[in-house]
């Protein structure tokens, strides 16, 4: 295609965007105030499948349990890509306001997932629309369980829904509160990081109080092994792989008088290098273990593998970067730095070449909101640049 008959595309991209933005509010809006939770995604899935049929866009259901993987294709054969939408909720109990606010108790959208799918849907007409202007196929995953462990990712992939056929790229893209709506934001490489739960069950004698030379004080112990981890991060791992290793929960059911038999603690690991993921994951269970050991009782050690870390292909993120430059201008297009908070698109970085980038959603007056929060209330402006610039995006790759 030459300069003229991608200047063209990009017009009729926005042109259609903005005629069909009304139609992509109304989606997101019935999205939000119907939330599901992960992998129960049953009313949300349905509804993306009527949406779907009207614009007469072939689809296959029930992938990962919930999901939809729709096909587009252009003139011709051409390469295939893949474009990805989350649409699960959590559970939260919204406290916006909003005319059309969650009618799920203690369900909400407090992540964008139902903005996230609305874009699609709203790319899905416009490609469909356009697709005697474009080659090759495009794949459009509304995909289920972004927020839950194992992730709807890793199900899709292992059940092998985009084996036939396989995409030459995958690309995603999130909502971020803090950064205006209008503004887009790329970090090439290691972008978001990995995500581990960790669980830690100290086990001893417990007793009274009084009484602590005979009973292991499993309280003393389990904040004997806290404090020692600490120092994975600080003097084990080197300094140039960032990491975090966070505990949020300790539970000992005793008393003011009563040690507890047992002391459960809960949290978070954090890395960028998937080599040293594996290797503090060890250093974990030897120095949990080895510690309760060392002070009379036993700790139980579980770690549930998470999602891995979110690598942006190189060169198509920079790619990405010139399209999303020419589609909107230079300063609407922001650098992004590493973010320690984890993401099942994982998954796809580390099958298939990806662009994984943000989309700013803040509201020009008013309160947005922090992501995973009940008061978060996204500007549903910004829709209007997530559609036309992965509508953009996907027509170039």
């Amino acid at each position: 295609m030459n300069t003229t008959d991608m200047e063209e595309i990009k017009n009729r991209i926005k042109e259609l965007t903005k005629k069909h933005l009304e139609q992509i509010i109304k989606d997101r809006r019935y999205l939000h105030q119907h939330p599901e939770l992960s992998f129960e995604e049953f009313n949300t899935s349905a509804y993306i499948a009527s949406r779907l049929k009207e614009m007469g866009i072939p689809f296959r259901d029930k992938v990962a349990g919930t999901g939809i993987i729709a096909t587009l294709k252009g003139k011709s054969e051409g390469k295939v890509i893949a474009l990805r939408a989350d649409m699960d909720a959590l559970p939260i109990q919204e406290e916006t306001g909003l005319p059309f606010a969650s009618a799920n108790k203690g369900i909400m959208h407090a992540c964008g997932h139902d903005a996230h799918s609305a874009v699609l849907l709203g790319v899905a007409h416009i490609l469909n629309h356009l697709k005697e202007k474009w080659d090759g196929t495009v794949l459009l995953i509304f995909q289920p369980g972004e927020e839950k462990f194992p992730g709807g990712a890793s199900l899709l992939l292992k059940e092998g829904a985009l084996d036939h056929p396989r995409p030459g790229l995958v690309i995603g893209q999130h909502v971020l509160p803090d950064m205006p709506a209008g503004h887009v934001g790329f970090k090439p490489g290691m972008y978001m990081a990995s995500g581990d739960e960790v669980y830690l069950t100290v086990h001893g004698q417990g007793g009274h109080a009084a009484l602590p030379h005979t009973l292991n004080d499993t309280i003393l112990i389990a904040s004997h092994i806290i404090v020692a981890l600490q120092q994975i991060v600080s003097r084990m791992v080197p300094a140039n792989i960032p990491t975090v290793l966070s505990f949020g929960r300790i539970e000992g059911l005793g008393a003011t008088n009563i040690i507890p038999e047992k002391v459960e603690i809960a949290g978070t690991l954090r890395t960028m290098n998937e080599t040293w993921r594996e290797k503090i994951q060890e250093l974990i269970r030897k120095i949990a273990e080895g510690t309760a050991t060392s002070m009379g009782a036993h700790c139980a050690v579980d770690i549930k593998h998470g999602y891995p870390v979110v690598h942006n292909h190189e060169e198509s993120t920079k790619k990405a970067i010139s399209l999303a430059k020419n589609f909107l201008d230079e300063e609407s297009v922001k650098d992004m730095d590493i973010r320690m908070t984890a993401e099942d698109f994982g998954y796809y970085t580390h099958q298939f070449p990806s662009v994984f980038y943000r989309f700013g959603v803040k509201q020009r007056t008013g309160k947005t909101g922090a992501l995973h929060t009940p008061q978060f209330n996204l500007n549903e402006e910004a829709m209007e640049t997530a559609t036309g610039l992965l509508a953009w995006l996907a027509v170039n790759f």
